[in-house]
C-alpha cells in the first residue's frame, strides 16, 4: 500500500544558487513547528547532509541513481513517508546537471521541484531562466520558485511580475550574510565545526517564515519498496570506525549496512589522540587529515596500534583522507610535509585544483563495489595497485591499493551497494 506524504524537490540552475541553506532553513523551519522532517541529499555528498541533520533532527541519507541505485531510493523514500511528517530532497548542482540528474529522480518519484535561483544580479531574465527550468523536458513536476538573494521589496516585485502565468512564486529571500554557510576548498565546513550554525539556520528560517514554503507541499504517494535484509555475516565482529574533525565523511547509509550485517562498531577519535581500541577491523574514511596534520602526526601510538593490527593479518579499509594518513607524509596546501601512518610508501600531495570527481565502480577480489571520488591531493606512490576502479563511461578510475588486509584508495565506498562485499573486506 503506498504512504503519501507532503514532499518537495528543491533543485536550482547551477550550484552556488543558495539551495542548501534554503533546504536546511526549511527543515529547520517546520522541525521548529513540531514537524517531522526527514530530508534527503541528491548525489555522493557528505556535507550538506551534515547541515540538514543539525536542522531536521533526523540522518539524511543520499539519493543517487548511479552511486546507490534507484531501488536504494525507492525504499529509502518510502520508509520516510511512512514516519514523516515533510520530504525534503535537496538537488545537487543543476537541475538537470548529471546523468541522471536531480531531475529524473524528482520526475521518477512524482516529487514537486522548487527552484531557488540567485536573483543578484537579475530582472525580468529571472522568469526566463525558471521557464526554462520548467519546460526543458516533459514529465517533470514543477511547482514554482523562490527568489534567493533578492536586494529590496521592489527587485522581489520585478521578479514575481516577470514569472509566466501559471507559475507559483515561492516568495523572495533577502541578501543576509549573517545566514551564508561558510566554505573551504571541498564544500561547506562540516555541521560541527560552525559554531553558530542553529542561530544561522533560525535567521533563515525566520526570513522564509514569510515566505510560501511556510505551507506545506502537496502530498505524493511513495510506492511500497522493502528495505533489503543483507545476512548477518559480521555477527560477532567488531569494526572500529575513526570518526571526528578529520575523519568525518561517513554515509550514514554505510553505519546502517554494518549494523545490519552484525557488526558491533566502535567509534573512536584519532584528532582527540585516542589509541585503537580492540576491534576486529578498522574503517578509516575520509575528512580533512590536511587540516589537522600537526595533531594527527603527535598522536604515534595510534599509528603503531595501526601497523600492528595490519600486521596481525586484521582488515583495514581506508577511504580518500583515510588512505592519505596512511602514507609516510601528507604535504598540505602551504607545501608543509608532515609525516603521516607510514603503513604505505610515499606522501599525499595536496593540488590547487580538484584532481578527480565522480562516480567509480571497482571490482575488487571480493566482489564489485560503488562509490565516488572527490579529492583536491595526488598519491606520490611507489606502490603497484592491486586494481583500478572505473568510472561510468568505461574509463579508468582511482588505483587500489593492497598490503595483506589493507585496502586503500581515493574511493569513498557506498556499502549498501553490496553489502556482501563489504562482509568479505572486513571480515575473516
Amino acid at each position: 500500500m503506498t504512504e503519501r506524504c507532503p514532499a518537495l524537490f528543491v533543485a536550482a540552475p547551477a550550484s552556488g544558487q543558495g539551495k542548501t541553506t534554503v533546504t536546511a532553513a526549511l527543515a529547520r523551519l517546520h522541525a521548529r513547528q513540531g514537524r517531522r522532517v526527514r530530508v534527503f541529499k541528491c548525489g555522493p555528498d557528505f556535507l550538506d547532509p551534515q547541515i540538514h541533520t543539525v536542522a531536521s533532527g533526523a540522518p539524511v541519507y543520499n539519493l543517487d541513481f548511479g552511486m546507490c541505485g534507484e531501488p536504494d531510493a525507492a525504499w529509502r523514500l518510502y520508509a520516510a513517508a511512512r514516519e514523516a511528517d515533510l520530504i525534503l530532497v535537496e538537488g545537487v548542482m543543476g537541475l538537470y546537471d548529471g546523468q541522471p540528474s536531480g531531475a529524473d529522480i524528482a520526475r521518477r518519484f512524482g516529487i514537486p521541484v522548487m527552484a531557488v535561483i540567485d536573483a543578484r544580479a537579475m530582472a525580468q531574465t529571472f522568469a526566463a531562466v525558471a521557464f526554462g527550468l520548467a519546460h526543458y523536458r516533459p514529465g517533470l513536476s514543477f511547482s514554482g520558485v523562490l527568489a534567493n538573494r533578492v536586494g529590496s521589496a521592489r527587485h522581489a516585485d520585478m521578479l514575481r511580475e516577470a514569472l509566466p502565468d501559471g507559475m507559483r512564486w515561492y516568495g523572495a529571500v533577502p541578501r543576509e550574510a549573517a545566514a551564508v554557510l561558510p566554505e573551504r576548498h571541498l564544500g561547506l565546513l562540516q555541521a560541527a565545526e560552525i559554531a553558530d550554525l542553529i542561530q544561522r539556520l533560525d535567521r533563515m528560517a525566520d526570513a522564509l517564515a514569510t515566505t510560501g514554503v511556510v505551507d506545506l507541499p502537496p502530498a505524493v504517494d511513495f510506492a511500497p519498496a522493502p528495505a533489503p535484509a543483507p545476512a548477518p555475516l559480521l555477527s560477532g565482529r567488531t569494526v572500529a570506525v575513526a570518526r571526528d574533525a578529520a575523519y568525518g565523511f561517513i554515509y550514514p547509509a554505510n553505519l546502517d549496512t554494518l549494523s545490519a550485517l552484525g557488526a558491533q562498531m566502535i567509534f573512536f577519535s584519532p584528532l582527540a589522540g585516542d589509541r585503537l581500541p580492540g576491534c576486529d577491523a578498522v574503517w578509516l574514511p575520509g575528512g580533512y587529515p590536511e587540516l589537522h596534520a600537526a595533531r594527527l602526526a603527535e598522536n604515534q601510538g595510534f599509528w603503531a596500534d595501526l601497523r600492528a593490527h595490519v600486521d596481525a593479518g586484521k582488515p583495514l579499509l581506508a577511504e580518500c583522507g583515510g588512505m592519505m594518513s596512511l602514507f609516510e607524509a601528507v604535504v598540505d596546501q602551504a607545501g608543509v610535509a608532515h609525516a603521516f601512518g607510514g603503513l604505505l610508501p610515499g606522501r599525499a600531495v595536496m593540488q590547487p585544483r580538484l584532481s578527480a570527481l565522480g562516480l567509480q565502480v571497482a571490482d575488487l577480489p571480493e566482489g564489485r563495489l560503488a562509490g565516488h571520488t572527490f579529492h583536491y591531493s595526488k598519491a606520490e606512490t611507489p606502490l603497484a595497485p592491486l586494481i583500478h576502479a572505473h568510472r561510468p563511461d568505461g574509463g579508468e578510475g582511482e588505483a587500489i591499493y593492497r598490503c595483506a588486509r589493507l585496502t586503500a584508495s581515493y574511493v569513498h565506498f557506498y556499502f549498501p551497494s553490496a553489502p556482501q562485499v563489504v562482509a568479505r573486506l572486513l571480515g575473516q
